[in-house]
Protein backbone atom coordinates (compact mmCIF):
# COMPACT_ATOMS: atom_id res chain seq x y z
CA UNK A 1 0.00 0.00 0.00
CA UNK A 2 3.06 2.22 1.12
CA UNK A 3 4.34 1.82 -2.42
CA UNK A 4 1.12 2.50 -4.33
CA UNK A 5 0.88 5.39 -2.84
CA UNK A 6 4.51 6.73 -3.05
CA UNK A 7 3.70 6.11 -6.64
CA UNK A 8 1.02 7.62 -6.85
CA UNK A 9 1.96 11.00 -5.47
CA UNK A 10 5.26 10.72 -7.85
CA UNK A 11 2.99 10.68 -11.03
CA UNK A 12 0.97 13.45 -9.37
CA UNK A 13 3.72 15.81 -8.48
CA UNK A 14 5.61 15.11 -12.54
CA UNK A 15 1.64 15.79 -13.61
CA UNK A 16 1.86 19.06 -11.50
CA UNK A 17 5.19 20.44 -12.73
CA UNK A 18 4.30 19.48 -16.57
CA UNK A 19 1.16 21.45 -16.11
CA UNK A 20 3.30 24.52 -14.21
CA UNK A 21 5.57 24.74 -16.89
CA UNK A 22 3.17 24.85 -19.58
CA UNK A 23 1.19 27.21 -17.84
CA UNK A 24 4.44 28.97 -17.32
CA UNK A 25 5.28 29.09 -20.98
CA UNK A 26 1.95 30.12 -21.98
CA UNK A 27 2.25 33.49 -19.75
CA UNK A 28 5.81 33.99 -21.04
CA UNK A 29 4.35 33.89 -24.69
CA UNK A 30 1.19 35.82 -23.66
CA UNK A 31 3.38 38.47 -22.22
CA UNK A 32 5.75 38.65 -24.76
CA UNK A 33 2.81 39.13 -27.41
CA UNK A 34 1.04 41.33 -25.49
CA UNK A 35 4.33 43.44 -25.45
CA UNK A 36 4.79 43.49 -28.71
CA UNK A 37 1.61 45.00 -29.16
CA UNK A 38 1.60 47.86 -26.82
CA UNK A 39 2.70 50.53 -28.47
CA UNK A 40 1.72 50.23 -31.88
CA UNK A 41 -0.16 53.76 -32.86
CA UNK A 42 -1.44 54.53 -36.46
CA UNK A 43 -1.59 50.81 -37.12
CA UNK A 44 -4.90 50.83 -37.70
CA UNK A 45 -7.95 52.25 -39.50
CA UNK A 46 -11.37 54.15 -38.45
CA UNK A 47 -10.10 55.40 -35.13
CA UNK A 48 -13.55 56.59 -34.64
CA UNK A 49 -14.88 53.55 -33.28
CA UNK A 50 -12.61 54.26 -30.24
CA UNK A 51 -14.82 57.61 -29.53
CA UNK A 52 -17.34 56.90 -26.42
CA UNK A 53 -20.78 57.78 -27.74
CA UNK A 54 -22.56 57.82 -24.14
CA UNK A 55 -23.09 61.03 -22.34
CA UNK A 56 -23.46 58.70 -19.32
CA UNK A 57 -20.76 55.95 -20.49
CA UNK A 58 -18.24 58.85 -20.44
CA UNK A 59 -19.17 60.45 -17.84
CA UNK A 60 -17.98 57.50 -15.88
CA UNK A 61 -14.48 57.74 -18.10
CA UNK A 62 -16.31 54.56 -20.04
CA UNK A 63 -16.05 52.47 -17.08
CA UNK A 64 -19.30 51.06 -18.80
CA UNK A 65 -19.36 47.72 -19.88
CA UNK A 66 -20.91 46.36 -17.16
CA UNK A 67 -23.22 49.23 -16.20
CA UNK A 68 -24.53 49.92 -19.62
CA UNK A 69 -28.13 49.99 -20.05
CA UNK A 70 -31.00 50.74 -22.30
CA UNK A 71 -30.05 51.09 -26.35
CA UNK A 72 -26.62 52.41 -25.66
CA UNK A 73 -25.62 48.58 -25.08
CA UNK A 74 -25.63 48.21 -29.06
CA UNK A 75 -22.06 50.10 -28.68
CA UNK A 76 -20.87 49.11 -25.37
CA UNK A 77 -21.67 45.51 -24.56
CA UNK A 78 -24.30 43.83 -27.07
CA UNK A 79 -25.08 41.16 -24.49
CA UNK A 80 -26.86 44.29 -22.24
CA UNK A 81 -29.86 44.84 -24.50
CA UNK A 82 -31.65 41.70 -23.09
CA UNK A 83 -32.54 43.61 -20.20
CA UNK A 84 -34.63 45.80 -22.10
CA UNK A 85 -38.33 45.66 -20.92
CA UNK A 86 -40.21 47.07 -23.98
CA UNK A 87 -38.46 49.69 -26.41
CA UNK A 88 -35.80 52.12 -25.91
CA UNK A 89 -34.26 54.63 -28.10
CA UNK A 90 -31.68 57.19 -27.77
CA UNK A 91 -30.11 59.86 -29.61
CA UNK A 92 -26.21 61.79 -28.72
CA UNK A 93 -24.49 64.32 -29.12
CA UNK A 94 -20.70 65.07 -29.07
CA UNK A 95 -18.85 68.41 -29.36
CA UNK A 96 -15.41 66.79 -30.70
CA UNK A 97 -11.87 68.83 -30.88
CA UNK A 98 -11.45 71.11 -34.05
CA UNK A 99 -15.22 71.69 -34.48
CA UNK A 100 -15.61 67.90 -35.58
CA UNK A 101 -19.55 66.67 -35.33
CA UNK A 102 -19.82 62.86 -33.23
CA UNK A 103 -23.18 61.42 -33.38
CA UNK A 104 -25.21 58.58 -32.21
CA UNK A 105 -28.49 56.97 -32.66
CA UNK A 106 -29.83 53.61 -31.51
CA UNK A 107 -33.19 51.84 -30.90
CA UNK A 108 -33.55 48.75 -29.32
CA UNK A 109 -37.01 46.73 -28.84
CA UNK A 110 -37.47 43.33 -26.74
CA UNK A 111 -39.39 40.23 -28.35
CA UNK A 112 -41.19 37.92 -26.15
CA UNK A 113 -39.81 34.71 -26.28
CA UNK A 114 -37.10 35.37 -29.13
CA UNK A 115 -34.63 38.45 -27.58
CA UNK A 116 -34.16 41.75 -28.09
CA UNK A 117 -32.92 43.53 -31.76
CA UNK A 118 -31.15 46.23 -31.88
CA UNK A 119 -29.70 48.96 -34.79
CA UNK A 120 -27.72 51.86 -34.02
CA UNK A 121 -25.67 54.76 -36.10
CA UNK A 122 -22.66 55.98 -35.65
CA UNK A 123 -21.14 59.10 -37.84
CA UNK A 124 -18.21 61.15 -37.25
CA UNK A 125 -18.12 64.19 -39.71
CA UNK A 126 -16.90 68.03 -40.65
CA UNK A 127 -18.56 70.63 -42.00
CA UNK A 128 -18.04 72.18 -45.61
CA UNK A 129 -14.30 72.94 -46.40
CA UNK A 130 -13.01 74.69 -49.31
CA UNK A 131 -10.63 73.05 -51.57
CA UNK A 132 -7.33 74.38 -52.27
CA UNK A 133 -4.12 73.88 -53.96
CA UNK A 134 -0.49 75.38 -54.13
CA UNK A 135 -1.86 77.54 -56.94
CA UNK A 136 -5.41 78.65 -55.60
CA UNK A 137 -4.17 78.85 -51.61
CA UNK A 138 -7.58 80.81 -51.29
CA UNK A 139 -9.74 78.36 -52.30
CA UNK A 140 -10.92 77.04 -55.79
CA UNK A 141 -14.63 77.49 -55.52
CA UNK A 142 -15.34 74.18 -54.02
CA UNK A 143 -16.27 72.65 -51.15
CA UNK A 144 -15.87 68.96 -49.67
CA UNK A 145 -16.27 66.99 -46.59
CA UNK A 146 -15.16 64.06 -44.60
CA UNK A 147 -16.98 61.78 -42.57
CA UNK A 148 -16.79 58.54 -41.11
CA UNK A 149 -19.84 56.19 -40.01
CA UNK A 150 -20.83 53.04 -38.99
CA UNK A 151 -24.18 51.44 -39.25
CA UNK A 152 -24.87 48.10 -37.33
CA UNK A 153 -27.13 45.52 -36.33
CA UNK A 154 -27.30 43.65 -32.73
CA UNK A 155 -29.39 40.73 -31.24
CA UNK A 156 -29.21 39.47 -27.49
CA UNK A 157 -31.25 37.01 -25.59
CA UNK A 158 -30.99 35.30 -21.88
CA UNK A 159 -29.43 32.10 -21.36
CA UNK A 160 -30.69 31.74 -17.72
CA UNK A 161 -31.94 34.21 -15.67
CA UNK A 162 -28.70 35.64 -15.00
CA UNK A 163 -26.56 35.60 -18.07
CA UNK A 164 -27.23 37.41 -21.20
CA UNK A 165 -25.45 37.11 -24.72
CA UNK A 166 -25.13 38.96 -27.35
CA UNK A 167 -23.73 40.22 -30.82
CA UNK A 168 -23.40 42.71 -33.76
CA UNK A 169 -22.62 43.10 -37.14
CA UNK A 170 -21.50 46.35 -38.45
CA UNK A 171 -21.11 47.93 -41.72
CA UNK A 172 -18.13 50.91 -41.72
CA UNK A 173 -17.98 53.78 -44.48
CA UNK A 174 -14.72 56.43 -44.65
CA UNK A 175 -15.10 59.16 -46.83
CA UNK A 176 -11.87 62.04 -47.21
CA UNK A 177 -12.46 63.32 -50.55
CA UNK A 178 -14.63 62.61 -53.51
CA UNK A 179 -13.26 59.10 -54.87
CA UNK A 180 -11.46 58.66 -51.89
CA UNK A 181 -13.25 56.10 -49.98
CA UNK A 182 -12.87 52.72 -48.33
CA UNK A 183 -15.92 49.91 -46.27
CA UNK A 184 -15.27 47.63 -44.20
CA UNK A 185 -17.23 44.78 -41.83
CA UNK A 186 -16.92 44.56 -38.33
CA UNK A 187 -18.20 42.22 -35.35
CA UNK A 188 -18.95 42.02 -31.92
CA UNK A 189 -19.81 39.34 -29.52
CA UNK A 190 -20.58 40.28 -25.87
CA UNK A 191 -21.26 38.44 -23.04
CA UNK A 192 -22.54 39.67 -19.22
CA UNK A 193 -23.64 38.27 -15.79
CA UNK A 194 -26.77 40.15 -13.80
CA UNK A 195 -26.70 38.78 -9.82
CA UNK A 196 -29.43 39.50 -7.33
CA UNK A 197 -26.61 40.68 -4.88
CA UNK A 198 -26.62 44.61 -5.23
CA UNK A 199 -26.85 44.75 -8.43
CA UNK A 200 -23.49 43.07 -8.99
CA UNK A 201 -22.68 43.01 -13.18
CA UNK A 202 -20.00 41.55 -15.25
CA UNK A 203 -19.98 42.19 -18.56
CA UNK A 204 -16.80 41.48 -21.58
CA UNK A 205 -16.91 42.24 -25.22
CA UNK A 206 -14.69 41.35 -28.09
CA UNK A 207 -15.31 44.61 -30.40
CA UNK A 208 -14.85 45.81 -34.31
CA UNK A 209 -13.15 42.75 -35.24
CA UNK A 210 -13.57 42.02 -38.66
CA UNK A 211 -11.92 42.90 -42.33
CA UNK A 212 -9.32 45.56 -42.84
CA UNK A 213 -10.23 49.21 -44.05
CA UNK A 214 -8.48 49.44 -47.32
CA UNK A 215 -7.55 53.77 -49.35
CA UNK A 216 -5.74 53.66 -52.53
CA UNK A 217 -3.40 50.42 -51.93
CA UNK A 218 -2.69 50.84 -48.32
CA UNK A 219 -5.03 48.60 -45.86
CA UNK A 220 -5.10 48.51 -42.21
CA UNK A 221 -6.88 46.40 -39.73
CA UNK A 222 -10.03 48.07 -37.77
CA UNK A 223 -9.39 48.75 -33.49
CA UNK A 224 -10.38 45.76 -32.30
CA UNK A 225 -10.85 45.63 -28.60
CA UNK A 226 -11.26 42.79 -26.00
CA UNK A 227 -12.73 44.96 -22.64
CA UNK A 228 -14.14 43.34 -19.99
CA UNK A 229 -15.61 44.84 -16.34
CA UNK A 230 -17.47 44.85 -13.28
CA UNK A 231 -19.81 46.91 -11.39
CA UNK A 232 -22.00 46.87 -8.53
CA UNK A 233 -24.13 49.40 -5.78
CA UNK A 234 -21.44 50.14 -3.44
CA UNK A 235 -24.78 51.81 -1.63
CA UNK A 236 -28.15 49.89 -1.96
CA UNK A 237 -30.66 52.06 -0.39
CA UNK A 238 -34.35 52.78 -1.34
CA UNK A 239 -33.54 56.57 -2.28
CA UNK A 240 -29.75 56.62 -2.41
CA UNK A 241 -27.76 54.46 -4.69
CA UNK A 242 -24.04 54.55 -5.73
CA UNK A 243 -23.07 52.30 -8.53
CA UNK A 244 -19.04 51.50 -8.81
CA UNK A 245 -17.83 50.27 -12.16
CA UNK A 246 -14.48 49.26 -13.39
CA UNK A 247 -13.27 48.65 -16.81
CA UNK A 248 -9.75 46.83 -18.64
CA UNK A 249 -9.54 47.07 -22.70
CA UNK A 250 -6.95 45.76 -24.41
CA UNK A 251 -6.74 47.43 -27.90
CA UNK A 252 -4.95 45.38 -30.60
CA UNK A 253 -3.00 49.02 -31.35
CA UNK A 254 -1.88 50.04 -28.09
CA UNK A 255 -1.34 49.25 -24.34
CA UNK A 256 -4.13 48.20 -22.00
CA UNK A 257 -5.90 50.67 -20.46
CA UNK A 258 -8.22 50.75 -17.62
CA UNK A 259 -11.57 52.95 -16.30
CA UNK A 260 -12.89 53.53 -12.93
CA UNK A 261 -16.19 55.44 -12.69
CA UNK A 262 -19.09 55.82 -10.00
CA UNK A 263 -22.60 57.46 -9.81
CA UNK A 264 -24.78 58.56 -7.27
CA UNK A 265 -28.49 58.79 -8.08
CA UNK A 266 -31.17 60.02 -5.78
CA UNK A 267 -35.04 58.45 -6.16
CA UNK A 268 -33.82 57.10 -9.48
CA UNK A 269 -34.40 60.42 -11.00
CA UNK A 270 -31.06 62.76 -10.37
CA UNK A 271 -27.47 61.28 -10.97
CA UNK A 272 -23.98 62.74 -10.61
CA UNK A 273 -21.16 60.81 -12.18
CA UNK A 274 -17.84 61.03 -12.04
CA UNK A 275 -14.94 59.09 -13.69
CA UNK A 276 -10.92 58.64 -14.70
CA UNK A 277 -9.23 56.60 -17.10
CA UNK A 278 -6.20 54.36 -15.97
CA UNK A 279 -2.97 54.33 -18.34
CA UNK A 280 -4.07 56.91 -20.97
CA UNK A 281 -1.80 59.29 -22.12
CA UNK A 282 -4.56 61.78 -23.07
CA UNK A 283 -7.19 61.25 -21.11
CA UNK A 284 -7.93 62.00 -17.49
CA UNK A 285 -10.98 62.74 -15.63
CA UNK A 286 -14.73 62.93 -16.53
CA UNK A 287 -17.69 63.93 -15.12
CA UNK A 288 -21.86 64.70 -15.77
CA UNK A 289 -24.77 64.64 -14.63
CA UNK A 290 -28.66 63.24 -15.64
CA UNK A 291 -32.47 63.39 -14.83
CA UNK A 292 -34.51 60.78 -15.35
CA UNK A 293 -38.76 60.99 -15.35
CA UNK A 294 -41.78 58.80 -16.06
CA UNK A 295 -44.46 60.87 -17.98
CA UNK A 296 -47.37 58.76 -19.08
CA UNK A 297 -45.84 55.77 -19.07
CA UNK A 298 -42.49 56.84 -21.10
CA UNK A 299 -39.19 56.80 -19.34
CA UNK A 300 -37.06 60.18 -20.06
CA UNK A 301 -34.00 60.96 -19.77
CA UNK A 302 -31.42 63.26 -20.33
CA UNK A 303 -27.74 63.25 -19.84
CA UNK A 304 -24.24 65.57 -20.18
CA UNK A 305 -20.56 64.72 -19.48
CA UNK A 306 -17.12 66.83 -19.70
CA UNK A 307 -14.39 65.05 -20.22
CA UNK A 308 -10.68 66.61 -20.07
CA UNK A 309 -8.24 65.64 -22.94
CA UNK A 310 -5.78 67.90 -21.25
CA UNK A 311 -4.04 69.79 -24.05
CA UNK A 312 -6.54 68.64 -26.79
CA UNK A 313 -9.11 70.54 -24.79
CA UNK A 314 -12.76 69.28 -23.53
CA UNK A 315 -15.14 66.90 -25.21
CA UNK A 316 -19.03 67.52 -24.08
CA UNK A 317 -21.57 65.30 -24.97
CA UNK A 318 -25.43 65.72 -24.60
CA UNK A 319 -27.79 62.63 -24.61
CA UNK A 320 -31.48 62.46 -24.48
CA UNK A 321 -33.07 58.88 -24.19
CA UNK A 322 -36.43 56.89 -23.85
CA UNK A 323 -37.81 54.13 -22.86
CA UNK A 324 -41.32 52.31 -23.42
Amino acid sequence: MGKEMEKDFRQTTLRYNAMMRRLMIATVVLTELAHAQYERPGSTGAQFLKIGVSPRGSAMANAYIASVQGAEATYYNSAALAWIKGSDIVFNHNEWFAGVKHEFGAAAHTFEDFGTIGVSLIALYTDLMPVRTPLQPDGTGETFSAGSYKGAISYSRFLTDHVTIGATVGYIHEKLYEGFAANAVSADIAAMYVSDWRAFRFGMQISNFGSDIKFVNEAYPIPTNFTFGLAMNAIDGEDQKVLVSFSATKPNDGKPLGAVGGEWSYDNTLFLRAGYQLYHDVARYSFGAGVQTDIVGWNLRFDYSYSDWQLLGAAHRFGIGVGF
